[in-house]
Order: C-alpha cells, then sequence, then structure tokens
C-alpha cells in the first residue's frame, strides 16, 4: 500500500478510537493505546540556550518532572555536525520509553520528541518547551502509538 506525499489522508488501525472523547493523556494504558508520541518544533530559540549542554540536561530533568517521567541511565547530549546541521542532539531514556532532542544553530530551531507509553499533556510539553528554550514559534503534533 502507498500513500502519495500530498496525500491529507490519515490511516488509523481499526482499534483505534473514532473521535477522542477523554484527554489524549488519558487515551494512553492498559487496554488503550499502546503510548503517545509528541513532537514538538521550536523556531527562533534563544541561541546561547540551544548551544548550551548544561542547560538542555535541565530542560531534561525538569521536563521530567512536570510529566511524571522516570529517567533511566545518564541523558546523552553531544555536539556535533556541519553546516546546516550542526548542533546538540539529546537522548534520555525514560523507564516508559525515551525523549531526544536535535538543535539546529544554523537556524536556532529545536525539534524534540517524547514517547512514552505513560499518558501525558502534549500541550504542558510544548508551552514548557517554547519557554524554556526562548523558542518564538512552536509547533507540536501528538499521535497516539497503537
Amino acid at each position: 500500500m502507498s500513500i502519495s506525499a500530498s496525500s491529507e489522508s490519515t490511516i488509523l488501525p481499526t482499534n483505534a478510537p473514532a473521535a477522542a472523547s477523554l484527554p489524549v493523556q488519558d487515551m494512553v494504558g492498559s487496554g488503550k493505546a499502546w503510548g503517545l508520541c509528541t513532537a514538538v518544533d521550536l523556531k527562533d530559540c534563544n541561541p546561547d540556550f540551544i548551544r548550551d549542554a548544561d542547560h538542555i540536561k535541565r530542560y531534561v530533568l525538569e521536563l521530567c518532572e512536570l510529566i511524571g517521567m522516570k529517567r533511566f541511565g545518564k541523558c546523552q547530549v553531544v555536539n556535533f555536525g556541519e553546516g546546516r546541521v550542526a548542533g546538540y542532539s539529546m537522548v534520555q531514556l525514560i523507564s516508559t520509553s525515551l525523549i531526544s532532542g536535535h538543535f539546529a544553530n544554523d537556524t536556532n530551531s529545536a525539534y524534540l520528541d517524547i514517547f512514552s507509553c505513560k499518558g501525558y499533556d502534549p500541550a504542558a510539553v510544548e508551552a514548557f518547551s517554547k519557554e524554556f528554550f526562548g523558542a518564538r514559534r512552536s509547533l507540536a503534533t501528538a499521535t497516539l502509538r497503537y
């Protein structure tokens, strides 16, 4: 089965709910969706914030506290790449999955992904992330995973 790149269709598994009658964070768990994945794109971030490994690590600590996630191991933050892709990348395992991020120096943008099989509030993640990195604009997409 193939889907065109310009398609506006959404393909959901047959056991997906037809309409959300609950907040998305309550749609995850036993007998519900397996997990929740939120992608947060931040634009026009404070350049000092996205170029500071300690600031990025502090973001992970505070985000995990905000959404009630237990960190597993240390947060990895590595600065690498050249040109357009230069910047930090971050990975933090959590007991229910992982948090990752990519910080683009060239455009002062950040691309964050939070995946967990425990529910959380995607709107709270977006608002917190936007403020923490001093972004002027943000866009978040939440996807239930079945």
